[in-house]
């Protein structure tokens, strides 16, 4: 069974800057984690992306995060997916992760899409009498036509999100972390990668949404954790979360 504890978790981390580029970090960061700086606060300053946090995550459940833009959701999807190293506290992951949460995370930007889905199904020890099967099954999926067999270094944004979402997607992990990665690319891909997830969820263990769109959040998930300023501000159903998060913004 999946399982995902989260204990007293802390992240902060350093950003190294000039002194005139301090005033673009605070304000992009006011409603996020809190800033603390160095006596040379011209060169490092230190954010706190998330303090204290704990929840427990169990098989079956599809977890909406949900909060204003700098709340610690993406932060937190990084230190389950092993991106970020924990400042603090503990977190226990039982299962198989995948996340879609940096477009290209993982991509090798020289080589080509076609070449960059053979070595990642081939680290995850897919046989190699599967192998060309599955990577023709991706290629399909992305419509990235003659594209797939360019470096990924020429992809825009929206071939990268298409190359790492079927990846992702086929590989069927026990436990799926997504940044709103459906909301990316033209209408006809969104309606696809909707379906895919639909089908996705019916296998896949635990499943982690950031998104700020309700319905995306009310229609995937049966537990919301709400996140404002680096914690936990209540975690319950996506009708009460939305409610309260929505009532706030306003107030």
């Amino acid at each position: 069974m999946a399982n995902i504890t989260v204990e007293n978790l802390f992240l902060s981390y350093p950003v190294i800057l000039e002194r005139a580029s301090i005033r673009k970090v605070v304000i992009n960061t006011l409603l996020g984690g809190l800033i603390s700086r160095t006596e040379d606060y011209s060169k490092i300053i230190t954010v706190d992306a998330i303090r204290g946090i704990s929840f427990e995550i169990s098989d079956g459940e599809r977890v909406g995060l949900i909060g204003h833009n700098g709340a610690g959701k993406t932060s937190l999807l990084r230190v389950l997916a092993t991106i970020y190293q924990p400042t603090s506290g503990l977190v226990k992951i039982k299962g198989q992760v995948e996340s879609l949460i940096d477009v290209g995370f993982g991509l090798e930007p020289e080589e080509t899409g076609r070449e960059n889905i053979k070595f990642i199904l081939t680290l995850l020890g897919k046989p190699q009498s599967e192998l060309d099967a599955e990577v023709e099954e991706i290629i399909n999926f992305t419509e990235l036509g003659e594209f797939i067999d360019l470096p990924v270094r020429t992809y825009s944004t929206g071939m990268s999100t298409r190359l790492s979402f079927a990846i992702a997607t086929n590989i069927q992990p026990e436990i799926l972390l997504m940044d709103e990665v459906i909301g990316a690319g033209d209408l006809r891909f969104q309606e696809k990668a909707e379906k895919r997830i639909e089908e996705m969820t019916k296998r896949t263990k635990i499943i982690f949404l950031a998104s700020h769109s309700e319905g995306l959040i009310k229609d995937w998930c049966n537990k919301v954790i709400w996140m404002e300023k680096g914690t936990i501000v209540d975690i319950g159903t996506p009708e009460e979360m939305w409610s309260g998060y929505t009532k706030s913004a306003t107030s």
